[in-house]
């Protein structure tokens, strides 16, 4: 009987350990919630560099934590939210941010899925085509001609007399 109360202690023990293992896990708050509001404003706009398909704001990297403390610090500074971003983009390049500008260096970001779609669709259509002319239509002996007369003729009395 004694077994059962021991588990449930040690239960108990692992189970607060392991909430104080999570705890550390914690993103640091900014001292101003101003700031902070700001600084995951900014950083919802913005590419993790580690992790590529995360914001800045969601991601558990230690770059990412360098970078929102690099943009709480760029915010204490008085920088604008432009200013912020004209800085990281300077650093890092238009990879940074989720919706670069389209200018030329980013035509193939833009356009590249568009252009692949249609060529997929023109590369589709013709290759149909020369493959619907280059398959010959049936041409029945003259057996299987009177084959499927006979199996039409079988078939007509069947059929419902209301279609004239």
């Amino acid at each position: 009987m004694r077994a059962r109360p021991l588990a449930a202690t040690l239960a108990g023990l692992l189970l607060t350990a392991s909430c104080q293992l999570l705890a550390a896990d914690a993103t640091p708050m900014a001292d101003d919630p101003v700031v902070e509001a700001r600084m995951v404003t900014i950083s919802e706009e913005l590419r993790c560099l580690v992790c590529q398909n995360e914001s800045l704001a969601a991601s558990r990297a230690e770059l990412a934590n360098d970078l929102r403390e690099e943009v709480r610090k760029l915010i204490r500074d008085g920088k604008s939210d432009a200013e912020i971003r004209d800085y990281l983009v300077a650093r890092y390049g238009d990879f940074v941010l989720y919706r670069p500008p389209v200018k030329p260096t980013t035509w193939l970001l833009w356009f590249g899925p568009f252009a692949l779609l249609a060529g997929g669709a023109i590369g589709l259509v013709a290759y149909l085509r020369r493959r619907a002319g280059r398959i010959a239509p049936a041409e029945l002996s003259a057996e299987q001609r009177a084959a499927a007369r006979a199996l039409l003729a079988d078939a007509a009395p069947q059929r419902p007399k209301n279609h004239q």
